[in-house]
């Protein structure tokens, strides 16, 4: 079996103060796989950029925001997680800094800020819920997880930090 992952970025925009992240709520598409959940901002990497590359350019494009000061939080291997069962390796960014106003919406859906500490209540992927606490903490080291899915639910986690 070959491993052909696509591989996507997916960043989590900190407020000023540090206590929000700035989340698209996936309602623009009802076809969307993401549809009425919320989500950090990113995407597939292109051919010609490195994943910093990557996260910058979803940020611009989908937030309209420039970032400042991009910190890779961890990395993830998701097989099976796909719409066809695609697996996707993601890296996964928090943004301290920005410069600019973000957009309200996009062709996504809608973008908001969200207070990190009641992230658990919203409509999101169950496997998010996993490693969010991670991307925010206040460990130095980055965490790298297997997470693979099946009908859309993940079946395992584990991960490392290093």
């Amino acid at each position: 079996m070959f491993y052909r992952p696509i591989i996507g970025t997916l960043g989590f925009i900190l407020s000023k103060d540090g206590k929000s992240t700035l989340l698209v709520h996936r309602n623009a598409r009802p076809n969307d796989e993401h549809f009425e959940k919320y989500n950090g901002l990113g995407g597939k990497m292109k051919p010609g950029e490195d994943v910093v590359r990557c996260i910058q350019r979803e940020i611009m494009e989908e937030a309209g925001i420039e970032c400042l000061e991009t910190v890779l939080r961890g990395t993830i291997n998701w097989t099976g997680f796909g719409p066809k069962g695609e697996d996707w390796l993601g890296f996964i960014f928090r943004i301290n800094r920005f410069k600019g106003t973000p957009f309200l919406h996009n062709q996504e859906g809608s973008l908001s800020w969200h207070s990190i500490d009641r992230l658990n209540e919203l409509p999101m992927w169950e496997g998010d819920r996993h490693f969010l606490p991670m991307v925010f903490d206040d460990d130095p080291r980055a965490f790298h997880g297997y997470m693979p899915y099946q009908d859309h639910h993940p079946v395992d986690w584990h991960y490392i930090r290093i």
